[in-house]
């Protein structure tokens, strides 16, 4: 027996009220009524389990230290009930899908659970069921009748996989250069004398960082791996770095830096601190596959420094 969990009260009648009116295009299939036995539903209990069809859809995008870019989808259409355009998707609902939303149960259940109707974990997934009255889009605060159920696919078909590829990247640790420099930062350079930098290489400073996101039938892998770093100097140029940089060693002497370096013309006197402060900003580039389709995603990530820069004097005889 399917267990139910009914919230009513005002307090979710006003949140979808306010989703129907900030509702907006979401790249999804149009999504008819879900067929294999899911029922729609009614003010008091929602019944049955099935499989959807159509497409659920979302978008790629949102990032973090500077924002992240990727491609959507160029379908537009909508989801409606009762008349009025909701959400294809939502954060705390799930994929809209025959009047109802569906989540992901995260954990799902034990094995062993009545919910899963005699079929294993992997046969498909359990799932948070949401219906929202129609009469709500007419403003009307009713009940979301909820419940736990069992669906051989995705809700609404196949997910939009940018959508994935996003919680993929979301889920990796990227982070901006682990700054090296020769001179280092304490001790002081010269005017006219070349500046090593570098960072560490490691999976969130430089790349490959891998993870992946899946829903029932389907995986996207995502990698990511640094394109370059853009230093801000701090006198007013910057040097882009297309490679991690080499560290620097004392058998280089004055060399200048094969692949990353810098060569300061003013002191750092007139500075905050008498000292430059320096940005270094990695830029990452997320490729990802899976459903059959593949993209990209760009996010950004920074660290700081800073360098005193002197003057030799010369005295005379």
């Amino acid at each position: 027996m399917l267990k139910r969990t009914r919230l009513s009260l005002l307090l979710c009648g006003m949140a979808f009220s306010a989703m129907l009116v900030t509702a907006g295009p979401a790249a999804a299939d149009p999504t008819p009524r879900p067929t294999g036995g899911v029922e729609d539903c009614g003010l008091d209990i929602c019944v049955g389990a099935g499989t959807g069809t159509g497409t659920g859809g979302g978008g790629g995008g949102g990032g973090t230290s500077g924002g992240s870019t990727g491609g959507s989808s160029d379908k537009s259409t909508t989801c409606e009930i009762g008349g009025q355009e909701v959400p294809c998707q939502h954060a705390m609902w799930g994929t809209f899908s025959g009047g109802c939303y569906y989540k992901l149960a995260d954990p799902q259940p034990d094995a062993s659970s009545d919910y899963w109707g005699g079929h294993k974990p992997g046969d498909g997934a359990i799932y948070m069921k949401s219906c929202p009255p129609a009469s709500i889009a007419n403003g009307d605060a009713g009940p979301i009748i909820q419940g736990l159920v069992w669906l051989a696919e995705s809700p609404g078909g196949q997910v939009d996989p940018a959508v994935l590829a996003q919680q993929a990247m979301d889920k990796m640790t990227l982070r901006g250069p682990d700054i090296g420099m020769a001179p280092q930062p304490g001790s002081t350079g010269v005017v006219g004398m070349p500046v090593w930098m570098w960072t560490e290489v490691a999976a969130d400073t430089w790349g490959p960082n891998t993870a992946s996101a899946s829903v029932p039938g389907l995986t996207v892998t995502a990698t990511a791996r640094a394109k370059n770093i853009v230093w801000h100097m701090g006198d007013g140029t910057s040097v882009t770095c297309t490679s991690a940089g080499t560290p620097y060693q004392k058998t280089y002497g004055k060399k200048k830096s094969p692949d990353c370096g810098h060569t300061y013309r003013t002191t750092s006197a007139r500075q905050n601190g008498q000292k430059f402060t320096i940005t270094a900003t990695t830029t990452w580039n997320v490729h990802w596959e899976g459903g059959g389709q593949s993209g990209d995603l760009t996010t950004t990530r920074s660290s700081g420094t800073t360098a005193r820069i002197g003057e030799v004097q010369v005295v005379g005889d």
